[in-house]
């Protein structure tokens, strides 16, 4: 017998045919998978461009530098009928991107304070809490926007007989009017300063912790973060020459003028939303607290900690590492439900893109520039969830 082919490890035993090989075929499997999806493709664009020819339908987006001609009812920025397209979708894409921000940030106070509530031991407060969830969750979201919308135009008067439930604030068909301060310089310095003073409370949090590391002793970080938040705006002002002026919002004509106006559209879509959002937040937290084992609460409380600095210390940074991942598909849910917007009139990116898609007729750039702001919105979103997820898991020593 030759010892050539019996011999494990020789060439003549070690070579098999391509077929055989896992490797060799997971490689010829992907790259027969990405041909085929290249020529679905090819196929789907060519069609789609065939019969755009056909129908004397143009393409391209030459239309956004055109004159828009319709207005927008709420916008962030300066816009007019005879701006161009690309403004109008913009002002459609910070609406939405304000909806998104206020509502996501509300929702997770709500949902926190709820999710806490749910494990309360007072029987009332956990039950309170427990009927909310249920209720918020079971009725679904669309007829939540309609619900707070019709609140304001059946229930509450017109601007001539607008309620004045505090000093400064109206409320009317029309929307909620607030009395702000007039613009001053000194207010972008406060801006500035209230930045400043953030950079500032990460350093000492940052500083104060190595410092605990190293000597043991605690520092006073929540009073001293506090007077530099509240201290530096402060004293921005006063040396901005310490305006006092206000816009109080004042009745002219049919409506209010002056102040700051939330319009019905804006309170429903924000007030659906976050009621909404918030029954599956307080679920999301009810669940990471849970998943802490009570040793740890009855080991910190053996020590004296009161409930709020045992919350606050041992459960919370405990149960985050449970709560961030869902809690960020939780907020990718209220932001593209934003879209749901258009259905009570709401001026977001949706609703004027729509508007553009009707008088240009550029359907498929209209349709990809949905996809492609939510797209960006969601994953702007997740990046910084990940982020913080990163920064807030417990690291093992």
């Amino acid at each position: 017998m030759n010892p050539v082919d019996t011999e494990p490890g020789t060439a003549a035993t070690e070579k098999v045919p391509f077929w055989l090989d896992a490797k060799k075929r997971a490689v010829l499997f992907q790259a027969a998978t990405l041909c085929g999806v290249g020529l679905l493709g090819y196929y789907l664009v060519s069609n789609v461009l065939t019969n755009l020819e056909r129908q004397s339908i143009a393409t391209g987006w030459s239309f956004l530098g055109k004159e828009a001609s319709f207005e927008i009812g709420e916008s962030m920025i300066p816009y007019s009928a005879a701006s161009s397209y690309a403004r109008a979708l913009a002002v459609g894409a910070l609406n939405t991107l304000l909806v998104a921000f206020v509502g996501n940030l509300i929702t997770i106070i709500l949902g926190t304070i709820i999710g806490i509530a749910r494990l309360s031991s007072n029987w009332l407060v956990s039950k309170i809490a427990a009927v909310y969830i249920e209720v918020m969750q079971d009725i679904p979201v669309l007829l939540q926007l309609f619900f707070w919308y019709a609140i304001f135009y059946e229930t509450l008067p017109s601007p001539r007989q607008a309620l004045n439930p505090v000093n400064g604030v109206f409320l009317c068909n029309r929307g909620v009017m607030f009395t702000v301060p007039e613009a001053h310089l000194a207010h972008a310095y406060m801006g500035a300063a209230l930045v400043l003073a953030c950079v500032a409370v990460w350093a000492v949090r940052r500083w104060a912790r190595k410092r605990q590391d190293r000597t043991g002793r605690p520092f006073p970080t929540f009073r001293v973060s506090l007077a530099m938040i509240l201290g530096f705006p402060f004293l921005a002002w006063w040396l901005g020459g310490a305006p006092t002026a206000m816009d109080v919002p004042e009745l002219q004509g049919f409506n209010f003028k002056g102040g700051l106006t939330m319009s019905p559209e804006f309170f429903a879509v924000v007030m659906g939303l976050v009621l909404y959002t918030a029954a599956f937040v307080a679920e999301v937290v009810r669940a990471g607290i849970q998943s802490v084992s009570k040793g740890q609460t009855e080991a910190a409380m053996s020590i004296g900690l009161r409930p709020t600095m045992v919350l606050n210390l041992v459960i919370l940074p405990q149960a985050m590492r449970v709560i961030i991942p869902p809690l960020t598909s939780q907020m990718l849910n209220l932001t593209k439900n934003s879209s749901l917007a258009v259905a009570i009139g709401y001026p977001d990116f949706v609703s004027v893109a729509n508007t553009t898609i009707n008088q240009t007729g550029q359907a498929i750039e209209g349709v990809a520039l949905i996809m492609t702001v939510y797209l960006v919105f969601s994953l702007s979103t997740s990046a910084f969830m990940n982020w913080y997820n990163k920064r807030a898991a417990l690291v093992e020593r």
